[in-house]
């Protein structure tokens, strides 16, 4: 049975929540709170019933592009993403992997996309790159910076409870007070008192200078 919050979104509906700034999938109540959880996969977090609103197109694109780089474990950007790869004309194999590609994109379904990415790059070396003269290269030491372009993140959970913890988490917030300000209204609402509190940022791999200039 399809469940609808108070202003009549659908479960699977994927909402913006304004008090994280975030974009999730709604997936139904608990008391005075919308669940949402995170394209892709992740924990939930609570929002404010009446606050969430359907996300718009521009909005639900980017956090789709969030879900891959949090898919793919690689910490990519858009500015250092690795293309698409290219099938091969007349080989069958390609074009069966570039139909399920644009079939996965016409769903907005981009963790398929990425999977059959993987898939491609793999007939690819096996089937078609496996002749190519080896190449070989040279080690260029990188320096490790943290990504100016990207915000970092901040994220509650509640481990408040005597045999489990409570589990509700707030979501990753652009800031450090939107984390406190949910802190503040589960523990109003659920009397809880005890958080754990993580921080992520990003880090770009940069060619270390060296005398004579950056090496390439």
């Amino acid at each position: 049975m399809t469940e609808h919050a108070e202003n009549g979104i659908e479960t699977g509906t994927v909402v913006y929540d304004p008090r994280t700034d975030k974009v999730g999938e709604y997936r139904g109540t608990a008391g005075p709170y919308a669940l949402l959880r995170p394209l892709g996969g992740g924990r939930e977090w609570e929002a404010r019933v009446g606050s969430v609103r359907p996300a718009t197109a521009e909005e639900r694109l980017s956090a789709e592009v969030r879900a891959v780089n949090r898919r793919s474990g690689t910490f990519s950007y858009p500015v250092l993403d690795i293309p698409a790869p290219e099938p091969v004309p007349a080989c069958a194999a390609c074009a069966e992997f570039a139909a399920r590609r644009k079939a996965a994109e016409a769903s907005f379904d981009a963790s398929a996309a990425t999977d059959v990415d993987v898939l491609l790059r793999r007939h690819l070396r096996r089937d078609h790159w496996g002749n190519r003269p080896r190449r070989f290269f040279r080690f260029v030491p990188y320096l490790i910076t943290q990504d100016l372009t990207a915000e970092p993140e901040y994220e509650a959970f509640c481990v408040s409870g005597e045999e489990a913890d409570c589990g509700a988490a707030s979501g990753p917030c652009g800031s450090p007070e939107a984390v406190e300000e949910w802190q503040r209204g589960h523990t109003r609402d659920t009397r809880h008192q005890r958080y754990r509190r993580s921080f992520t940022d990003y880090a770009v791999l940069e060619p270390r200078a060296t005398a004579h200039g950056t090496e390439k």
